[in-house]
């Protein structure tokens, strides 16, 4: 098909929103970094803000070159050389791997990093999606045979824990299940399956228990306590997320100005990655911080309409792994900074900086446009049929 009939077919408001959450994400990047470059990194205050630009420049030319091109059935023929390339990287981080805030995710290419743990995600979307459609395809009603790409994450969700990176390992657990119950072959045996995961959860706990090992390091415990962060002002578990209280009551209603921050002034850690979004209320306001909310939820709304609108389980597990990918990013990000739950390190969908991660939201994205497309061209086969 032609470009012009490609890109008529694409989902416009969802478009719309992922380019306008980028352009935002960037500016905000690079007034968050434009001071800890400086004084930390000792680069150019647009350092993280270049960066960020030639990721977002590469991922938006592959995904309009190649992604939204490319048809979803021939994903079954990339899926399983991807599951096993993954499973052989996440271990050879332990050997080759590059050691940042005490975890050993990151390969270094050059002047860049590369994170596997966030490719692993969408493999994992787009084999259960693959997987699932199989099964369906070949009228498999044996429970058991869902359960397998379950195993997968699970395998590769503990290589990422071993790194370790809690909050990556159950952003993919989560992506993983909650994936697997979107199956509605899964939902019309929802008893059976609660069973046979009770087992399985009673018999992990069991080894686990024997096995004299815990599942979390002392820093990882360590963020268990996440409530009232202030009053611990003077500790590791409460100085991030009280000063990013500081950063949203100093923005107030309509915020201080874009660039007049106080709190990136080293106060507050990572704040053009995980904590972006403090710096966007004190810079802009908690209305604009609100507006944001509401806009990821729509952006969810649309994926969520696309993945009912598909008319096989592939492209509908496409989407409802995007779905629920996005959805855990914001909400464990949102709740993390908030100290509604333990912070655990999870970058906010297009907002924070971040190579890997945001490849990787920006393809599955488009990946959700190749599904609305191919719903478009069946409902304008079948109209054609019906005359």
């Amino acid at each position: 098909m032609r470009m012009r009939d490609i890109l008529s077919k694409i989902d416009f408001p969802l478009l719309i929103l992922t380019i306008l959450y980028c352009i935002l994400g960037l500016i905000m990047i690079y007034s968050a970094s434009s001071v800890s470059a400086v004084i930390l990194f000792d680069v150019t205050p647009y350092h993280f803000f270049i960066r960020q630009a030639l990721f977002l420049i590469a991922a938006y030319l592959f995904c309009f070159t190649f992604v939204i091109f490319f048809p979803t059935h021939k994903y079954e023929k990339l899926v399983w050389p991807a599951i096993v390339l993954i499973l052989v990287i996440l271990p050879l981080l332990f050997v080759k791997g590059k050691m940042t805030n005490s975890a050993t995710s990151w390969f270094e290419i050059g002047p860049f990093k590369m994170q596997p743990s966030e490719f692993a995600k969408s493999i994992l979307i787009v084999f259960s999606a693959c997987f699932y459609y199989r099964l369906q395809k070949k009228n498999v009603k044996n429970i058991y045979a869902y359960f397998i790409p379950l195993g997968v994450g699970a395998i590769v969700a503990g290589l990422v824990l071993m790194q370790p990176d809690l909050g990556s390992a159950c952003i993919i657990a989560g992506i993983v299940f909650l994936t697997f119950i979107s199956v509605p072959n899964v939902q019309s045996n929802l008893m059976k399956v609660i069973k046979i995961m009770a087992i399985g959860i009673i018999i992990g706990v069991i080894a686990l228990l024997y096995s004299g090992h815990s599942i979390m390091n002392s820093m990882q415990l360590s963020r268990l306590k996440f409530q009232k962060p202030c009053t611990r002002y003077t500790e590791a578990t409460g100085y991030q997320v009280c000063n990013g209280f500081i950063a949203i009551n100093n923005g107030g209603i309509f915020g201080v100005g874009l660039g007049n921050s106080t709190q990136k002034y080293m106060y507050l850690p990572e704040s053009h990655t995980d904590f972006i979004f403090p710096i966007v209320v004190e810079e802009l306001g908690l209305v604009v911080g609100i507006l944001i909310i509401i806009g990821y939820a729509y952006m969810l709304f649309r994926i969520l309409k696309i993945a009912k609108q598909s008319e096989n389980l592939r492209c509908s597990i496409l989407a409802y792994g995007t779905f629920w990918y996005l959805t855990l990013h914001i909400l464990v990000n949102l709740l993390g900074i908030l100290a509604l739950i333990p912070l655990t390190g999870v970058p906010l969908p297009l907002l924070s900086y971040g190579g890997s991660f945001t490849v990787n939201a920006i393809m599955m994205l488009f990946i959700v446009q190749r599904v609305n497309i191919e719903n478009k061209i069946n409902k304008t086969h079948r109209e054609i049929k019906a005359l």
